[in-house]
């Protein structure tokens, strides 16, 4: 996907941080069962969802790619 890899390059370019003020990935963190997980938008129904991990330095992982559900 075109989108998460963009992504991916803004995340090593200018810093998570930055990139998660970005509005058109719609980064936000997940409640429930998916707390301390973060998604963000690729395109119409699409979400990356990804997990800070901290050791020597902070690794971005991405958990699972689906198209989401609006739960109606």
């Amino acid at each position: 996907m075109i989108k998460l890899q963009d992504w991916v390059e803004d995340v090593e370019n200018r810093g998570l941080e930055i990139v998660r003020q970005i509005p058109g990935y719609h980064d936000e963190p997940l409640k429930g069962k998916l707390a301390g997980t973060r998604s963000i938008r690729l395109g119409k129904g699409w979400r990356a969802y990804y997990q800070i991990r901290e050791s020597k330095r902070i690794m971005v992982w991405v958990e699972r790619i689906d198209k989401h559900e609006s739960g109606k």
